[in-house]
């Protein structure tokens, strides 16, 4: 009995969709409002002037310009400092 009797259902071959997580706009870039500049879990990256903060921690533009990335130290909640990535999206002249 060394081979298979009946192509039955297998336990195994569930997978999961991919997230497509990452930074879709780099610095630079020309963003229109409504567009998406990060796809990110929490917050890696902080909102700054013209972005937004989705429910699912997305970052979007409300304002049409050029993506720019700054660093800005921030204190956390027990006082200790850390550096957070800040994501700004500066109108065109």
């Amino acid at each position: 009995m060394a081979h298979t009797k009946a192509a039955g259902s297998t336990k195994l071959g569930r997978d999961s969709q991919p997230q497509y997580l990452g930074v879709k706009l780099f610095a630079g870039q020309p963003a229109n409002p409504g567009s998406i500049i990060i796809r990110q879990r929490g917050t890696k990256f902080l909102p700054g002037k013209n972005v937004k903060r989705g429910s699912d921690d997305t970052l979007y533009s409300v304002a049409k310009g050029l993506v720019h990335f700054a660093t800005k130290k921030i204190t956390n909640f027990n006082g200790k400092k850390r550096v957070a990535k800040i994501v700004n999206v500066i109108p065109a002249k």
